[in-house]
């Protein structure tokens, strides 16, 4: 069973197609919170309020790390999806801590990202343009088969 955490961009349904698209493969996987609102408000709804934004988002990010590194430091692969509305500084976080954990690493972005991410696709053992990309790779890792087509 290979684990596989799904990080980054929580915008759009790339994680649902993904695991969708491998539910015949034998994976497990991992996602960070992706309610955004209580990803950004666990730390006070948990220790208390904050009267200052940066204390607030300090709190958040703690508490969701706990989360995050366990779900890294567990997986198999880590696949970080990069999208195209926001930029995602946590999703760069959590591909350098996979990197540096010496994780297998798939990077998904568009191809208009690839100068801005191409130290991050360096670490990458694969960089993918859409999810279903993701899904072939998984499945050949696994399975040693090749995309029909």
């Amino acid at each position: 069973m290979l684990k596989i955490y799904l990080s980054g961009e929580i915008h759009t349904d790339w994680r649902e197609q993904i695991i969708a698209g491998a539910a015949d493969l034998e994976v497990q996987f991992f996602a960070p919170v992706t309610d955004h609102d209580a990803s950004d408000d666990c730390g006070v709804a948990i220790l208390g309020d904050e009267d200052s934004t940066f204390w607030h988002d300090h709190k958040g990010a703690k508490v969701n790390a706990i989360r995050t590194r366990k779900a890294i430091a567990d997986a198999d692969i880590v696949v970080v999806r990069f999208g195209d509305k926001y930029k995602q500084w946590n999703a760069a976080f959590d591909a350098g801590y996979a990197a540096a954990l010496g994780k297998s690493l798939i990077i998904l972005h568009g191809s208009d990202h690839a100068h801005a991410l191409k130290e991050i696709d360096a670490a990458a053992l694969a960089v993918a343009q859409d999810p279903a990309q993701v899904v072939q790779i998984l499945r050949y890792v696994q399975t040693g088969q090749l995309p029909q087509g």
